[in-house]
């Protein structure tokens, strides 16, 4: 499917999209860094691991009403969805709680909630759905042959393993991985495959453009061609066709035409804000300003928790992975 003409490939995901979707509306989220550096993992393209030299300093969990604060900021920005993010491998049992109080109160303000935390045991995702989160994220990153280049202080099975507990929680899953770190066309046609044979589709899909960051492995790599961009998102979403299909990280050096061949090529949502986590991002008038002559609008809050019609053809979970569609 990559190899397909490029405005073949671009048609194709736009005919799905509309299946799904109304093409002038794109999910808005926020996301916050609410415990930022100190991270003991290696993964190469991550400025906020220890052992790296970027420059970001660890900080301890903020408190409850700041993150709040921010919460309503952001909904008074037009995010419909607020994500909390925090540099741990995975929590330990005593910061749940404080987590915990989070969701609650952000979840309290009308908004949908998610969190990245790092990898989960089965009882703690099932505290955390209990709270009222909706959404968690958890990232596989790239290819599963290419994984080891780049993290090597957990496994994919890590992975794959705090997903199944998110799933087993009933909570929605957030999850897609970060293009450009040096992998081939092949091996993003196996992230995205990887992702489309999950035992269900990920409710949210981000795909990440790597922000290279100095003191960070991957600094220095080759940037990705912009329409091979374009493309990894294409096939994204005629691979997952309900998924919510998100531009990420690297979207602050994204140009205005850039982004907009993205929307057509079936991405729909976006985090909206000046900071992801520790990089960069477009600043909410530029976002506001680029929606207007796209003529796009910040989806509702009650679309933005779709569910596939009975009547649609791809309504069921992720096809089994015996029968997975192929992405090369």
């Amino acid at each position: 499917m990559f190899a397909l003409p490029f405005t073949e490939l671009v048609f194709r995901a736009a005919a799905v999209h509309r299946l799904r979707f109304d093409p002038a509306e794109v999910q808005v989220s926020t996301l916050l860094s609410i415990k930022t550096g100190g991270c003991p993992e290696d993964c190469g393209y991550c400025p906020q691991a220890q052992r790296y030299h970027t420059g970001v300093a660890a900080s301890k969990l903020m408190d409850a009403a700041d993150v709040v604060e921010k919460a309503r900021q952001a909904k008074a920005a037009g995010a419909s969805r607020f994500c909390m993010g925090a540099a741990w491998r995975s929590p330990k049992d005593r910061d749940i709680p404080k987590v915990v109080a989070m969701i609650r109160e952000v979840k309290a303000l009308g908004l949908e909630t998610c969190a990245t935390l790092g990898m989960l045991s089965g009882e703690q995702a099932a505290a955390l759905r209990d709270a009222g989160l909706d959404y968690y994220n958890h990232n596989i990153d790239t290819d599963p042959g290419y994984y080891g280049d780049v993290i090597h202080t957990r496994g994919m099975q890590d992975r794959l393993d705090t997903l199944s507990h998110v799933r087993d929680a009933g909570m929605k899953t957030c999850c897609g991985g970060i293009v450009g770190m040096g992998e081939s066309r092949s091996q993003r046609a196996g992230l995205l495959h990887t992702l489309a044979t999950l035992p269900s589709h990920p409710d949210s899909v981000p795909i990440n453009r790597l922000v290279q960051v100095e003191g960070t492995p991957l600094h220095g790599t080759a940037e990705l061609d912009p329409f091979e961009f374009v493309r990894t998102i294409a096939v994204a979403r005629v691979l997952m066709p309900a998924s919510m299909v998100r531009l990420s990280a690297g979207r602050d050096t994204m140009p205005d035409e850039l982004q907009a061949l993205c929307f057509l090529a079936g991405a729909n949502s976006i985090f909206h804000g000046e900071q992801l986590l520790t990089t960069g991002n477009p600043e909410a008038e530029r976002d506001r300003a680029l929606f207007e002559r796209l003529g796009l609008r910040p989806m509702p809050l009650q679309a933005s928790g779709h569910a596939a019609t009975a009547c649609d053809p791809g309504a069921a979970p992720g096809p089994r992975a015996d029968r997975a569609p192929t992405a090369a």
